[in-house]
């Protein structure tokens, strides 16, 4: 029996590849000026994206929410009802509360459900870092591999999804507190460009590990890293995320293709991550050295088990 894939809108994964891989998303949402929005509509959102990134130039107020353990549960309860394993993927725990909300309604629903197994899964990324791990279960699931041997996968490789990020205002940085007032200041006069990674602590969050002068630069920087930490680029599937400058994910994507990277995913960057770190923001995501140190390599599943405290 095929269990069944799902994961939240932070994963940015591009609505085509949703519908072919049979994989289920929960919506974020957003507030603008106080009307609320859903980030996720279930079609194309190039257009919308679009509309919101121009909104945010305009300077209109944007904010938003963790996914609650109530949604998460009666998003996942059809599944349940019909016989099927569910395997949920989150947005990084360092990020957001979400994971911990769905570890909630996991529990919850373990009791209304004892005969199905439920997996939660911290992705320990965000935006397509997240999404292309759910691809790489997709896979998993529709070569035959059990939910319990894609959630061990999954836990021997979420650290080797690396995510680099630039942005193009400092502001939205500084409002998230991952920088300060002064240092933004300071760098928007001085045009520097931070560039950001998921870091490898427990609860992974973005943290800012270096600094170009200019945006030229900032992408050279992006494309060092992945030049430094990507094994195998040949073969696998890459991702670029961006806030409105399609011009330099192309770009991006183009110089990757040189490197021998068979295929390049490119998205406009998901709304609700999006709105924290602003227009011109441009990320790259690929498999590669783990983030912690250490096995460098892709792991496989084995016939193990997954570990207990993912697996309810």
């Amino acid at each position: 029996m095929r269990f069944e894939l799902f994961t939240d809108s932070s994963a940015n994964i591009p609505e085509a590849l949703l519908r072919e891989r049979g994989i289920g998303v929960i919506s974020y949402r957003l507030l603008v000026d106080g009307e609320e929005k859903d980030c996720y509509t279930g079609a194309d959102f190039s257009d919308t994206a679009k509309e919101h990134y121009a909104r945010m130039r305009a300077g209109k107020e944007m904010r938003t929410s963790l996914i609650s353990k109530d949604r998460i549960a009666e998003f996942l309860t059809p599944a349940l009802e019909e016989g099927k394993d569910v395997f949920f993927v989150t947005i990084a725990s360092g990020i957001s509360g979400t994971y911990a909300q769905a570890v909630l309604a996991a529990k919850e629903l373990a009791e209304r459900f004892p005969e199905r197994k439920i997996v939660v899964a911290d992705s320990s990324n965000a935006s397509m870092g997240e999404g292309l791990l759910v691809l790489r279960v997709a896979d998993l699931r529709d070569m035959g591999e059990s939910i319990d041997a894609c959630a061990e996968w999954f836990e021997n490789n979420r650290y080797k999804m690396n995510s680099y990020v630039t942005v193009g205002d400092l502001k939205y940085l500084r409002k998230g507190g991952r920088i300060s007032a002064a240092v933004a200041l300071a760098g928007t006069l001085l045009n520097i460009k931070p560039i950001l990674r998921a870091d490898g602590e427990k609860n992974a969050k973005l943290i800012v590990c270096g600094k170009e002068r200019g945006r030229r630069k900032a992408i050279s920087a992006l494309l060092a890293a992945f030049d430094a930490n990507c094994l195998s680029p040949k073969g696998q599937t890459v991702a670029i995320t961006h806030a409105d400058c399609e011009e330099d994910a192309l770009t991006l994507a183009e110089a990757l293709k040189e490197r021998g990277v068979g295929e390049v995913i490119v998205e406009y960057y998901d709304l609700c991550t999006g709105t924290h770190v602003g227009p011109e923001t441009l990320a790259l995501f690929f498999l590669g050295k783990d983030r912690r140190g250490g096995e460098a390599s892709e792991k496989a599943p084995s016939a193990r088990k997954a570990p207990a405290h993912s697996r309810i």
